[in-house]
């Protein structure tokens, strides 16, 4: 299976320079419908608007974190099959168990290039 980059996507981060490097990665690899929002309320609001094939967020975030977004995303029925990829600057175990216990589908450890973002969004998809 091909993966489908005419997908929208969202992006979460409060640091607008990650938000343009994810962005640029994201179209090196071929997306080009990318929104933005700078923390994860910001994001859940934008997810009720409209429906995202990916869903990737930063984790430390204020004042609404990714691990947060993760769990209402999860707790939304409207949401809840939203493929989610966490990105951290940690790659403490402790937070991989959480994020994965909390539904996410994959997690990625900054800094991080386009084929590595390519590889964790494929494995989402099973492409």
């Amino acid at each position: 299976m091909a993966l489908n980059t005419a997908m929208p996507v969202l992006i979460v981060d409060d640091y607008s320079t990650m938000l343009r490097i994810i962005r640029n990665l994201l179209k090196q690899i071929g997306f080009e419908d990318v929104d933005e929002a700078s923390d994860g309320s910001q994001a859940l609001g934008k997810m009720r608007e409209k429906s995202y094939g990916l869903v990737i967020s930063d984790w430390n975030m204020e004042p609404m974190t990714g691990i947060e977004l993760l769990r209402e995303v999860r707790g939304d029925e409207a949401l809840q099959r939203t493929p989610f990829i966490m990105v951290t600057a940690e790659s403490k175990t402790e937070n991989v168990i959480l994020a994965k216990k909390a539904g996410v589908n994959n997690y990625i450890v900054k800094p991080f290039n386009a084929a590595t973002l390519k590889t964790k969004i494929e494995s989402v998809f099973g492409a």
